[in-house]
């Protein structure tokens, strides 16, 4: 081997764009279908998030209209309803204890519980068969 031969380098023989189309379809069904399948979960968390913050200012709004003086349980669970369906909620189970508000109750609890599988976006694959629950107990206001 001469001097001259040792420096030189064979050329790498360049591949032809078309001959990379094969590998980029396959790397791009591997990445697009892992990223659609990450953006199709955000929302579902996103969801999830925005039901439980509308089930605690639910329960919350539902047990400030039940401690004022002459509310009646229906009452209540209207308004707890009326703010749940403000996302689209359905098949909420909301309890008011005592089920019949008297002058003598001196509390009052109102208790949420929403499926999550019911309201999710699409099919819920994280969330199955779970629920959000909320509780929430208030001194009611007495005339004096």
């Amino acid at each position: 081997m001469n001097n001259n031969q040792s420096h030189r380098r064979q050329p790498i023989a360049l591949r032809s764009p078309r001959s990379r189309r094969g590998a980029v379809a396959v790397e791009f069904a591997l990445t697009a279908g892992i990223a659609i399948a990450f953006f199709f979960a955000s929302f579902e968390f996103c969801r999830v998030a925005m039901i439980r913050h509308t089930v605690d200012n639910a329960v919350y709004e539902a047990a400030r209209t039940g401690i004022v003086p002459g509310a009646t349980s229906n009452e209540v669970r209207t308004k707890a309803n009326e703010i749940l369906a403000t996302i689209g909620i359905t098949n909420a189970n909301v309890k008011v204890t005592p089920a019949n508000i008297s002058s003598a109750a001196t509390n009052l609890t109102v208790d949420i519980t929403v499926p999550i599988e019911k309201n999710a976006f699409g099919a819920s694959l994280f969330f199955k068969g779970k629920s959000v629950q909320r509780a929430l107990t208030m001194a009611r206001e007495t005339a004096q």
